[in-house]
């Protein structure tokens, strides 16, 4: 028992010591990747200032774009192995011979900017603020940082201006405004520009860099151009698909959301979010506010399905990912209350396409992303409903708490009804301090993800995996010596060999960690939920549900342990160890999922029905793990009736 207690701790600690050392090397390249980008973005801004009509205005400048081009491709060739460096080295060579080529301003911009876009594909790096910035400490940084050079307005005629070669730039020039991107301004500030005055200013703060970017990049725009993108923000649902996130409106510049909208739609949206980027959280909230979420799974899926038509297929798993993570599983809570079937349905579709692109086969991600967009925009009419049944949200949130809390006390009502058996009360301390550890840390989860930060869908998937398998194998351990101990002669001798003495540390951390991990799980997943609904408006319905939730629970409780104590011996093993391996087999069909879900393991689906309540999925992962806790525990039992035989035998 402790040699294999110990060895599921080893795995799982092996686990993610694994997934740590794996993000070593992006972190290692992401400094430098960075750096390729500014580049490419100055040649991209700042190329038809040397070039027009296939000559040169201005060879200073030329020479620079010249040696741009160069670094920028000697660079990526120092970038850690890929397979999509050599298509990058490709497009850098592309770069660099139309600069030489003098070729149009306009085509060597789009050049620069797709091999900037590559780039972070590749070689990903944070493009974004965690949170929207706050233009007022914008604004007063830049009176402080930035006004004696750029100008109080931003108009390159700070009273430093005069001295300084080359002058500072104006941001109130827009024709290399409609170029620039929020990132792009970001880099500068944090990095400075070699050979200028522009110094880093890299001892500011993250969070300040990015509101200083972002006061910056308005100084271009007029009042009435916000207001009239506030009004188009607020009547075109489709703009929101357009720019769903601060990380899509910190990448694009006005030029390029100009190829999808019209000239002055994209300059006044662009006018109307940079001022108020708080304005794509409030798209985020609520009941119509799930708009931006599916919107965004909607745009994933289509870059995605894009990126494997170029046979890039690592960015279309990324993307694929992104789309289900980032996009869908937010909105899974609400959905899950009106429409629990078509959830269903798109969690099935989600991880047939992501199989499909693992498996390059285009086609069949072609047909499964195109119903993926049918079922999405039906999800996005459900959540748009004018008003909520409040009956359905009581409902659902009474199903949700049931639903998650009947596992959890399953483990820690059979834990106290074992303990009381053995004579044991003075260890039930010890399980009550893991479960009740568990509700606290499930407050503090809520207190966090409602007020600190966003819980993302990998965490909580990281979360219920392994947490749920950790819960499966120990559970499955303990399954197993239930029912060796089913016979009462054995449960006797055990009585009499081990629990006359004191439980070891271990074996009362063991109980902890059981109780604590069993329930925080479902804790975890229970709060997710009730944070999303929560922003329905529903306060007092959901409340409702909860407190009904509460007490069904306290009164099943109360059943089970005056059924469990009544219960002889025997009995109660053979039905606890039944139970144990029941939630072990529901447990680790529920942890493969959500690690699948995660893109930690892969997904290969296979024909078959899903049911949820019992942790079946049709995918070949989770029915082989499923099958493997089978057949140890009919191991076991074949064992242990042969063992038990022998024992008779002697007898």
């Amino acid at each position: 028992m402790n040699t294999l207690r110990n060895l599921f701790i080893l795995v799982l600690m092996s686990l993610f010591a694994h997934l740590a050392w794996a993000q070593i090397p992006a972190q290692s390249s992401e400094d430098k990747a960075k750096q390729i980008w500014q580049l490419l973005d100055y040649m991209a801004v700042d190329y038809g200032g040397a070039v027009a009509d296939g000559k040169v205005t201005n060879a200073d400048e030329y020479a620079e774009m010249q040696e741009f081009s160069q670094v920028a491709e000697r660079q990526l060739a120092e970038l850690p192995e890929k397979p999509e460096r050599k298509a990058l080295l490709e497009r850098a060579a592309a770069l660099k011979s139309m600069v030489a080529d003098k070729a149009a301003p306009a085509d060597v911009a789009a050049q620069a900017r797709k091999l900037a876009q590559a780039l972070l594909s590749s070689y990903p790096v944070p493009t974004a603020p965690e949170k929207a910035p706050a233009l007022q400490h914008g604004a007063a940084l830049y009176q402080a940082q930035c006004a004696s050079c750029h100008g109080a307005e931003g108009r390159g005629d700070g009273p430093l201006a005069a001295k300084l070669d080359p002058a500072p730039i104006a941001f109130t020039d827009r024709e290399r405004a409609r170029e620039r991107s929020l990132f792009s301004l970001y880099q500068t500030i944090s990095r400075g520009v070699e050979g200028t005055s522009m110094p880093a200013f890299a001892s500011l703060s993250d969070e300040d860099r990015w509101a200083l970017a972002f006061f910056a990049s308005t100084l271009a725009y007029q009042d009435k151009e916000r207001e009239a993108g506030a009004k188009l923000w607020k009547a075109d649902p489709s703009l929101q698909t357009a720019i769903p996130t601060l990380n899509e409106l910190t990448q694009v510049s006005e030029a390029e959301l100009a190829n999808s909208l019209p000239a002055e739609k994209a300059a006044a949206v662009l006018a109307h979010l940079r001022s108020h980027p708080d304005a794509l959280h409030q798209a985020a909230g609520g009941s119509g506010a799930s708009v931006a979420s599916v919107a965004l799974a909607k745009k994933r899926l289509q870059d995605s399905l894009a990126a494997l038509e170029s046979s890039n297929r690592s960015e279309a798993t990324r993307l694929a990912l992104s789309a289900y993570l980032d996009g869908f599983e937010p909105v899974e809570p609400a959905l899950a209350v009106k429409n629990r079937e078509l959830l269903a349905a798109i969690e099935k579709n989600m991880g047939a396409y992501r199989a499909a692109v693992g498996a390059g086969d285009a086609e069949k991600a072609r047909s499964t992303n195109a119903q993926l967009q049918s079922q999405l925009d039906e999800v996005q009419a459900v959540l748009n409903a004018a008003n909520d049944d409040p009956s359905g949200i009581f409902l659902g949130a009474l199903a949700i708490l049931l639903r998650e809390g009947i596992e959890a006390l399953l483990v820690v009502v059979a834990m106290i009804a074992f303990l009381k058996k053995a004579d044991r009360r003075d260890m039930l301390p010890v399980v009550h301090a893991g479960w009740t550890a568990a509700l606290a840390a499930g407050g503090l989860t809520w207190f966090a993800a409602t007020y600190l930060v966003e819980i993302s869908g990998a965490s909580r998937e990281l979360t219920e995996g392994f947490s749920a398998i950790f819960a499966a194998l120990v559970l499955l351990c303990v399954g197993i010596w239930m029912h060796g101990k089913s016979a009462a002669g054995r449960w006797q001798a055990y009585i009499r060999d081990k629990l006359s003495s004191a439980m070891t540390r271990q074996s009362k951390f063991m109980l902890f960690l059981l109780a604590f991990i069993t329930v925080y799980r479902e804790v975890f997943e229970t709060v997710l939920f009730y944070a999303a609904m929560w922003s329905e408006g529903n306060g007092g319905y959901l409340l409702a549900g909860f407190v009904s939730g509460v007490l069904i629970l306290a009164a099943v409780t109360w059943i089970m342990l005056r059924t469990s104590s009544r219960l002889p011996i025997g009995k109660f093993f053979a039905v606890s160890s039944a139970l144990v391996a029941l939630l072990s087999f529901v447990l680790i069909g529920k942890g493969v999922a959500a690690l699948q879900e995660a893109g930690v393991l892969d997904i290969n689906p296979i024909a078959g029905p899903s049911i949820d309540v019992l942790g079946i999925y049709p995918t070949l992962q989770s029915v082989l793990a499923q099958l493997a806790v089978v057949l140890v525990i009919l191991a076991s039992v074949v064992i242990n009736a042969r063992s038990q035989k022998a024992q008779q035998q002697a007898t």
